[in-house]
């Protein structure tokens, strides 16, 4: 009878642990897709500035056309990803729409008169608070992403992973070209 009730007790416990990790895998990915919609909400952010800065400096910096319109494509580059896009096109994308903002922003300096336009000024202190946000949310998603996909290669809990079909998720990388490390040159 002593036996019959350590053997109960051994299958309840497992039982409870197997409930315990599935229920833990699946709060780590729905973590994981919450923080990826933070990240697609500071992007829209991003894109909703993004042609009031452009069509402020145009006022000022009429001959940089280039300027404006590489911010222009890479933005629509950057949106038409939209969600079908895999993680690593939306970093490259986004990758693109930074460089380009960092060369109008080299416009800009150029243009005293442009520093000193307050809407400008509001302009750039959104765009850089939102890139921080931006940034904050990548790191949060992948610091989610690196918990959930631990805990898919961790034994034991990668064998309810695996009988659950929990998969791994793709972290958000930004590839570091040597031409993004380089500082924007700008020629007049």
């Amino acid at each position: 009878m002593n036996t019959l009730y350590i053997l109960l007790a051994i299958v309840g416990l497992f039982i409870f642990w197997v409930i315990f990790a599935y229920n833990r895998l699946v709060t780590l990915a729905y973590r994981a897709k919450e923080a990826l919609s933070d990240i697609d909400v500071q992007l829209k952010r991003r894109y909703d500035l993004i042609p009031n800065l452009v069509e402020t400096v145009k006022g000022y910096a009429k001959h940089e056309s280039q300027a404006f319109e590489n911010v222009t494509k890479a933005r629509a580059a950057a949106i038409s990803g939209g969600t079908n896009a895999s993680l690593h096109d939306k970093a490259v994308n986004e990758n693109m729409l930074s460089g380009a903002l960092k060369s109008l922003f080299a416009v800009a300096e150029a243009y005293p008169e442009l520093k000193a336009n307050t809407n400008f000024m509001e302009l750039q202190r959104e765009l850089s608070d939102t890139e921080n946000k931006i940034q904050a949310s990548r790191r949060f998603y992948n610091s989610n992403v690196m918990e959930l996909n631990s805990k898919i290669d961790m034994f034991p809990t990668n064998i309810i992973a695996g009988m659950f079909n929990f998969k791994k998720e793709e972290f958000f990388d930004l590839d570091e070209a040597p031409a993004q490390r380089e500082a924007v040159k700008v020629s007049f």
